[in-house]
């Protein structure tokens, strides 16, 4: 795919997701017409006059589009539309053959899951894909530290500033004192053996890593406490998800990629007290801890929308790679945090959070009921797996439906790590008791024992970043809403339930 060409459809595809949806160039309610000008990427709004004058024409180019772009399926190469049976903008909700045909819709998404296994990709193809990725990081690492860190040489003289190059402090003033620290106490930090010197680099012992608007940020607050926790300087690097293709915001497009070492930066403050751990040094008081770091992207286990502008991949609907193929290749043996909440519930809070303005419980019915038409327009023609994958899929529905569908993404996580080295947890009982899920998250890391008061400074604090007022106020979703839902997500909680072996992520 061209470079510039693939820039222009992502910026798009984000643009028009914000205004509503991709499901057809042209809102005909007669109030208004949004044209989108591909050429210019921009929308031209306009009234009743400039539909009689422009209807005919324009009605049929987009009858001639459409027909031409019947499914997702398609060339990935051009901005797709997506017709998908009766178009639901201005959906009465009194009249029961709308609700009758979103039934229609969501039975027939149902009769279509299915749990395909993947192709997990050679070594060899993931070394030449992102080679920058292997050969900053070893394939051994420093026995006598429990987090997985080594030595690298350094040849930079001792006016060079080692972080002066890192696009996260550029882009993150709010990381600028730590950069600071950093630059101030590096030489210090410096191993020194013969006529050479070393710097300490470490990658995280485990990754917090979804699903958005599951209680994650909660998580991360309270185990930042455990006194043998460190996390990266940034809550959310999301490195690998996103930064390593240049993706600082999907509605900017594509900047330059952030290098592996920016990203290792990330972690050189945690290794810095790994170190004076690991030397026994305890001239500031301190005793000696097994320190581990995490990493807290709740993008990491769903977010692979890049990777059609990326790799090479010819005609397939599915990615080549996805992220959790490059963290296997350089640490096997990494641990993962997944926190999952009632799909239905996740959604909502997911459109709460992020929605712009004029949000309701009536628009939210009408973004789903468009999301599950553009879903079923997938599945009609393409797999499960290819439709979640989809990047101009997902970039089109109004709402992140594909976030919900927890168990298409562990299964392929599990495809490459084992059940062991992934823990996941329910926010409902995290909720409900947060001392017990603490406690099966630090067994899970093997984390060392805590003091009472620590122990209760961790699990009685309130929740984090929790619903906000005004959006408390909007009330729930609407009953009809809240049953499709149930009904879409009720297959992939069914072998969700399987997989972890546990009846309450059936969420009943």
């Amino acid at each position: 795919m061209d470079y510039k060409h693939g820039l222009s459809l992502f910026v798009q595809a984000e643009d028009y997701k914000r205004r509503q949806s991709l499901v057809s160039l042209v809102d005909w309610s007669m109030s208004r017409l949004a044209v989108l000008d591909v050429k210019k990427g921009q929308w031209w709004p306009g009234g009743l006059k400039k539909v009689k004058l422009y209807g005919v024409l324009f009605g049929l180019t987009v009858a001639f589009l459409i027909t031409a772009s019947y499914v997702l399926s398609g060339d990935k190469k051009r901005l797709l539309l997506i017709p998908s049976g009766e178009r639901t903008t201005g959906l009465n909700l009194s009249f029961a053959k709308d609700l009758a045909t979103l039934k229609q819709v969501v039975k027939n998404i149902v009769a279509k899951v299915e749990f395909n296994n993947r192709k997990v990709p050679d070594i060899k193809d993931l070394l030449g894909n992102e080679p920058h990725i292997f050969s900053a990081i070893p394939r051994k690492f420093l026995s006598t530290i429990k987090n997985p860190c080594w030595y690298e040489e350094h040849s930079g003289n001792s006016t060079v500033d080692p972080y002066g190059t890192n696009v996260y402090a550029l882009y993150s003033r709010r990381f600028q004192a730590v950069y600071s620290y950093l630059r101030k106490t590096f030489q210090e930090h410096l191993y020194n053996q013969g006529d050479k010197r070393y710097r300490l680099r470490c990658l995280p012992y485990f990754y917090i890593m979804g699903q958005p608007k599951c209680g994650t940020t909660d998580l991360y607050d309270r185990l930042r406490h455990h006194p043998d926790v460190r996390f990266t300087a940034m809550k959310e690097p999301h490195w690998w998800t996103r930064k390593r293709f240049g993706i600082i915001r999907l509605s900017e497009g594509f900047h330059a990629r952030y290098p592996v070492k920016d990203y290792l930066d990330l972690l050189d403050l945690a290794a810095y007290q790994i170190q004076d751990h690991a030397l026994s040094n305890r001239s500031k008081g301190r005793s000696k801890r097994n320190i581990v770091i995490g990493e807290a992207s709740a993008s990491t286990m769903w977010d692979n929308n890049a990777w059609v502008y990326f790799y090479d991949n010819g005609t397939q609907e599915e990615p080549p790679f996805l992220v959790q193929d490059f963290i296997h290749a350089v640490q096997p043996h990494a641990k993962f945090i997944v926190m999952l909440r009632d799909p239905v519930e996740r959604l909502y809070s997911d459109y709460l959070y992020f929605g712009l303005a004029n949000k309701s419980a009536e628009d939210f019915h009408q973004r789903v009921s468009e999301s599950l038409q553009l879903f079923e327009s997938c599945v009609s023609a393409s797999s499960m797996r290819s439709c979640v994958y989809n990047t101009t899929l997902n970039m089109a529905m109004p709402v992140r439906l594909q976030v919900g569908l927890y168990v298409i993404y562990i299964l392929d996580w599990l495809t490459v790590f084992s059940k062991e080295q992934i823990l996941v947890l329910r926010l409902e009982d995290h909720a409900t008791n947060c001392k017990v899920t603490m406690h099966k998250v630090f067994d899970f890391l093997k984390l060392g024992a805590l003091s009472v008061e620590k122990e209760a400074e961790i699990t009685k604090s309130p929740a984090s970043n929790t619903r906000r007022p005004a959006d408390r106020n909007l009330g729930p979703m609407l009953p009809i809403t809240r049953d499709l839902l149930k009904y879409f997500y009720h297959p992939f909680n069914q072998r969700l339930a399987k997989v972890v072996q546990d009846k309450a992520f059936l969420w009943t």
